[in-house]
């Protein structure tokens, strides 16, 4: 579903950031974007994303182990929203923003 390069795929973690309908930010990891995706839209993710559906993947890195992965989630968290946005201006293109 999500644009990714052979590499990435072959990659055991990911660290993500999705944007919620009321325009805040939630960070996590998962070893599944699709899956997490889904299970965030349908209320069976995080508490938090829950009442703030639907999310959308604006921001996601791969990462061989899911050590690595919690490492970043865990920077990430701390970084302010400004500096979240920043980020998220360095992403990868997802399918959906992709011009067809």
């Amino acid at each position: 579903m999500y644009l990714m390069d052979k590499e990435t795929k072959e990659m055991k973690a990911f660290t993500y950031i999705v944007e919620c309908a009321d325009g805040s930010l939630y960070t996590g990891w998962t070893n599944d974007l699709d899956k997490r995706m889904e299970r965030h839209n349908s209320g069976a993710g995080a508490k938090y994303t829950r009442g703030r559906r639907p999310v959308r993947l604006v921001y996601y890195e791969a990462y061989a182990t899911k050590q690595e992965a919690m490492k970043r989630e865990a920077a990430i968290k701390r970084l302010g929203r400004a500096e979240k946005l920043k980020l998220i201006g360095q992403a990868p293109a997802t399918k959906d923003d992709r011009q067809e």
